[in-house]
């Protein structure tokens, strides 16, 4: 191509704005217009690098060929001449924090250790979107303070030199009772980024569930994991994919098609995420970026309200209309055949009900990591509102929680109180500032404490585990004494 068809950098900084946004990516021209409110992070970091070229915040956020698949051909505009682009300073907010010194893996303990060293690896941009929750952090909170209510009553003078963690999930028999959460942007902290999660998985014979939004694609991660599996010669992990329903249809399609292509096992659908909640430490941080670029204009993007009665609602980067009924046609999107259907984010025992009766293979309790809803409960705590109200559909199928695992013994308390197995997300994204080892560092330390408390408490397999081991009398004097919710709306009452 010759420099006379090239795109003069002035010509691409005319179109920075709403109705008119470009940006260049790896030397290349995108008319991103159409796809402002489409954007799953919303239109405003769009709009803060329209008309320049923002390469260097979109690699670690997206998997390769994400701009090149997601915008019709028609905006793809071409090459830019590189000569006439300045690539801007990306604005930088500095915080106190003694970063001099790197701290050993060899020195973290536990994972409370591996989040501190990762704090001081890692940029501020990436621990603000890792660490925040919504509102107030009254849900985070909730899942850290109820484990504490939560005691353990050891059994003593039983033989326990050997014991045995394996643990059935979805049918299949894995080395560990808890599996890798779904979690985003990796490659904030690691250029690898989830693959070294999918590795980790493969080698301690865990599944891993990755997210929608991986920043490494999700065929490449099924080869990386398969290629390590093959390594380590133990076949045991499997990968379960995270689906967020898109506000389109066919897009969804498209997601479920990838999964079951790639060999993915289950299909694992968010259901908390109507709308993304307000995670006041990234909105201040976007802020104070903006002010740091001296362009305060895009701050009110992000809190556009909806515009139409078809256009997507606030904070609505996801399906803000999914419902039971939609079940069926992704079920039969995903095929008979092709694992099971577990559905995440389910936060009460009615709904935990209702999952049962449509007929899920599996719910996972979560209230996203005290992401969305804040003051939502712990899912330790909608565990013993199932056990309170639905005690049936205990062992009818498998049910998995998350929020706030640190310790061995979280996992033991979950396990003893009907849970099939926990998940962690947080701490595996810290891990990965520290690469592959530091995956393994997570997995390494969990084992260990959940062996140690296994010969502490008298059991020598998992499957002994049964609520006699624990006391929850005080979370229990917080939950319900009722169901008013069934009262007052029976047609919404589960059929059981």
């Amino acid at each position: 191509m010759s420099d006379s068809e090239l795109i003069h950098g002035l010509e691409v900084a005319k179109h920075a704005s709403r109705d008119s946004c470009w940006v260049v990516v790896n030397g290349h021209v995108y008319d991103v217009t159409e796809y402002l409110d489409k954007h799953p992070g919303g239109s405003q970091i769009l709009l803060q690098y329209g008309g320049k070229d923002a390469t260097s915040i979109y690699e670690p956020n997206h998997p390769k060929g994400t701009i090149e698949k997601g915008l019709p051909k028609d905006k793809h505009l071409g090459p830019v001449d590189p000569a006439t682009v300045a690539t801007p300073q990306k604005p930088q907010v500095t915080r106190d924090l003694d970063k001099t010194a790197r701290i050993p893996l060899s020195h973290c303990v536990n994972l409370d250790d591996i989040e501190k060293a990762a704090e001081r690896i890692i940029s501020h941009s990436a621990w603000v979107y890792f660490r925040s929750g919504a509102d107030d952090l009254r849900a985070l909170a909730n899942n850290r303070d109820d484990w504490k209510k939560v005691s353990l009553r050891p059994r003593v003078m039983r033989n326990v030199r050997r014991v045995d963690m394996r643990r059935t999930m979805l049918g299949t028999r894995y080395r560990l009772p808890f599996f890798i959460a779904p979690a985003a942007r990796a490659r904030l902290v690691h250029e690898d980024g989830e693959l070294c999660i999918a590795r980790g998985a493969a080698r301690a014979g865990i599944p891993y569930c990755p997210s929608t939004y991986s920043t490494v694609p999700h065929d490449e991660l099924a080869r990386g994991h398969a290629a390590t599996a093959a390594e380590v010669g133990d076949d045991t992990s499997e990968l379960w994919f995270q689906l967020y329903v898109a506000h389109e249809k066919p897009r969804t399609l498209e997601l479920i098609k990838t999964a079951r292509d790639n060999g993915y096992k289950a299909l694992v659908i968010t259901v908390d995420s109507p709308v993304v909640g307000k995670r006041e430490d990234d909105e201040r941080y976007r802020a104070e970026l903006a002010t740091a670029s001296g362009d305060d204009t895009v701050l009110t993007e992000w809190y556009r309200p909806q515009t139409s009665e078809d256009g997507p609602p606030l904070r609505g980067h996801h399906s803000s209309t999914l419902n039971w009924d939609d079940l069926p046609w992704i079920r039969e999107a995903w095929g008979p055949h092709n694992g099971p259907v577990v559905l995440k984010g389910i936060q009460c025992a009615e709904d935990a009900a209702l999952a049962y009766d449509h007929g899920v293979d599996a719910i996972y309790l979560s209230n996203h990591g005290g992401r969305q809803c804040d003051d939502a409960p712990s899912s330790i705590r909608t565990l013993l509102e199932i056990r309170r109200f639905y005690p049936h559909l205990l062992g009818k199928m498998d049910i998995f929680l998350d929020g706030w695992v640190r310790r061995g013994t979280d996992i033991i308390k979950a396990l003893c109180l009907g849970a099939t197995a926990v998940s962690l997300g947080r701490p595996f994204m810290y891990a990965t500032a520290y690469g592959d080892e530091g995956v393994m560092k997570v997995i390494q330390l969990l084992s260990e404490e959940i062996e140690t408390t296994m010969r502490n408490m008298g059991v020598t397999s998992l499957d002994q585990l049964n609520p006699s081991y624990v006391n929850t009398k005080i979370l229990e004097r917080e939950l319900p004494d009722d169901l008013r919710f069934e009262a007052e709306w029976p047609a919404f009452k589960p059929k059981l």
